[in-house]
């Protein structure tokens, strides 16, 4: 997240983190299949980037239960967490 929609190659997020190649592999592979990064190849690497629309849509999902039936409870958490200028087209920024 800290490095935005920026792309990140896969070998320099391990070594951010400080895990193995095969660890961060199952972990990159399950957050690409929630929505929540996209990979891309370059030549013999593949650079992921975070989805801004997919982060939205599962804080959006997991503060639902929060806001009670009253999303503009939520809005503001939402507005602090992911500018309004991220947020997908033709959506408003409720739960």
């Amino acid at each position: 997240m800290r490095q935005g929609a920026d792309d990140m190659a896969a070998g320099d997020i391990a070594r951010a983190l400080d895990l193995p190649a095969s660890t961060l592999s199952a972990h990159l592979t399950v957050l690409a299949n929630a929505g929540l990064i996209g990979a891309t190849r370059h030549s013999r690497s593949i650079v992921y980037a975070v989805d801004v629309g997919g982060i939205r849509q599962l804080l959006s999902y997991l503060l639902e239960d929060c806001c009670q039936g009253r999303p503009e409870l939520c809005a503001p958490v939402l507005d602090s967490v992911l500018p309004a200028c991220c947020a997908p087209a033709g959506r408003n920024n409720c739960c």
